[in-house]
């Protein structure tokens, strides 16, 4: 592989793990040049003087966080200039690499990084910011021992739960208007996730058979509901349908929104609050190195 180069988040880049792993790669004489981030800014002046420098695959080891700057960073170039993505996956949850099959012992993805295949792959972009795994939107709030399993694995680990909606503000869900090229909607929602990949909230599968390769966003609204209809709740989260009552669950090219107090939202983990949001699929915008049997590419559809 000519012209490979590795950005290491620099909270990762002391780990005796990775150095090994690269110094196993420079013995295997491959020219392996290493960069290091001391903060998210770093990342785009990197990946810039990367294309300067006519890298053809990029490197790039830290969490779900440190991929999201890469993404962003990648996308302010034309599609022609940017790099292959490599991602050795070294945060707490690594959601996206666990999804798409990426080795989470260093070793075997560093080796997936320098063999393996490059696959186009989508991004979102919402607004001026753009993920490639999973955004959603709600409430924050802690999980306690009352919540349904169903809901807590949906609603992503502790990350949004109703019974801290309740807890915190009285269950008043937020009320807008969401608009896709199939309909709109206007009501109020608790918690809505909207997924280029299939994981969120370390380890939950918010849509399971999300492709990454296939122009669309997987959209899982849950709309408002009262105590006694949690069961239904419960039901439908189950298997989320167009024509849920409570969960509805569809797929579009584009989503946007349009509430009239501000709605957080959390992209690939990052935060980001605003109340108009367009959330549009970027096909084929990342050549991302995955392994050939990834299930969520197109072509290994079962």
């Amino acid at each position: 592989m000519e012209s490979i180069r590795a950005i290491l988040n620099g909270k990762k880049a002391n780990i005796p793990e990775l150095r090994q792993a690269i110094l196993a790669v420079r013995d295997r004489d491959i020219d392996l040049q290493v960069r290091v981030t001391w903060e998210s800014a770093d990342m785009f002046r990197l990946v810039s003087e990367a294309i300067c420098d006519r890298v053809k695959r990029l490197i790039i080891a830290g969490g779900d966080g440190t991929v999201n700057e890469a993404v962003n960073a990648l996308n302010q170039f034309r599609a022609s200039e940017r790099p292959q993505l490599a991602i050795i996956p070294m945060g707490t949850a690594n959601d996206f690499a666990t999804a798409t099959g990426i080795p989470s012992d260093i070793p075997s993805a560093f080796d997936l990084a320098i063999k393996g295949s490059a696959y186009a792959v989508d991004s979102v972009r919402a607004n001026d910011r753009y993920f490639m795994n999973v955004a959603a939107a709600g409430f924050g709030a802690e999980v306690t021992a009352e919540t349904p399993i169903e809901l807590k694995d949906f609603l992503g680990g502790g990350a949004y739960t109703l019974t801290g909606v309740v807890k915190a503000l009285g269950f008043k869900p937020y009320s807008g208007t969401l608009t896709i090229d199939k309909g709109t909607f206007t009501g109020e929602i608790l918690v809505g996730a909207f997924c280029n990949g299939r994981l969120a909230g370390g380890g939950q599968e918010l849509a399971p058979n999300a492709l990454i390769d296939d122009g669309l966003m997987d959209l899982t609204l849950v709309k408002s509901f009262v105590a006694t209809e949690l069961p239904q709740v419960i039901e439908e989260l189950k298997s989320p349908a167009e024509d849920g009552k409570y969960v509805v669950h569809t797929q579009a090219r584009w989503l946007d929104i349009d509430f009239p107090q501000t709605l957080p939202i959390n992209l690939d983990g990052e935060p980001y609050r605003s109340n108009q949001i367009r959330f549009e699929v970027v096909p084929s915008s990342i050549s991302l190195v995955l392994p050939e049997n990834s299930l969520c590419l197109s072509k290994n559809r079962a």
